[in-house]
């Protein structure tokens, strides 16, 4: 898949389509990059902030996108790691592949060359379109948000944390055993060590789901208004009832 705006940069993104709270035309929205470690909540703020009215950009959405069958990506995940990771349709076992590389570093970097370039170029064809649009506010939700170069080309990143036994909580619920829990949190061991030097706020959603809300709204609002007084238009962020 080439990187396109439009209709194929709309697919890859959640709630929070332009609206209610938009900027000026020609004005640049705020761009919020948000990353963490596996489990920690980055969906869940995620969604928070769509529903204020930003748009969304899930960066494992358009990796499973840029990896579809008869994508230039996949045939390059196929040459590195071999056929045996393909389904019998033709798609990619994304849990076996993970289970591989995540067990090997240097296989994960190669992955990592592999699948970061092409999630780029439609993250920046979705910016573009946000531009156009008149959002108020983009937001970029990615695991490797400092490491494949997303986070230089936001105006805050956003480092979402969240204790240890409520990460390890959640990761059972999605069903991984408690060896793949440990391989995954192994395999990004130091993350929030790498991203808390470029972070402008932390997160933490360790607490009641309605409580953690609150907390990323006011971010959402507070970072609109520094926005505001460098000189943008007055953003209106949506109300939406305690969840």
């Amino acid at each position: 898949m080439t990187a396109q705006g439009g209709a194929a940069a709309r697919d890859r993104t959640t709630a929070g389509r332009p609206g209610r709270g938009r900027t000026h035309p020609g004005s640049r929205p705020l761009r919020i990059g948000l990353t963490g470690p596996i489990g920690c909540g980055k969906s869940t703020v995620a969604r928070v902030l769509g529903r204020a009215g930003a748009v969304v950009i899930d960066a494992d959405v358009i990796a499973r996108d840029v990896t579809a069958p008869g994508e230039p990506a996949l045939d390059r995940v196929v040459e590195r790691f071999g056929a045996g990771f393909l389904r019998p349709d033709g798609t990619l076992d994304r849990a076996a592949l993970g289970r591989a590389v995540f067990a090997d570093p240097a296989a994960l970097a190669d992955l990592e060359r592999i699948i970061h370039p092409a999630v780029r170029r439609v993250i920046e064809a979705t910016f573009a379109e946000a531009e156009r649009d008149g959002a108020v506010a983009v937001v970029v939700e990615a695991i490797k948000l400092v490491e494949g170069g997303l986070a230089a080309t936001c105006d805050e990143v956003w480092l979402v944390a969240c204790s240890t036994a409520a990460q390890r909580a959640r990761l059972r619920r999605r069903g991984l055993t408690a060896a793949e829990i440990a391989q995954r949190i192994a395999a990004q061991a130091g993350i929030a060590d790498r991203v808390r030097p470029v972070a402008t706020r932390t997160i933490d959603t360790t607490g009641r789901r309605e409580a953690t809300a609150a907390v990323i709204r006011e971010a959402l609002a507070d970072a609109l208004a520094g926005r505001a007084r460098e000189g943008a238009a007055p953003p209106a962020v949506r109300q939406e009832p305690p969840e």
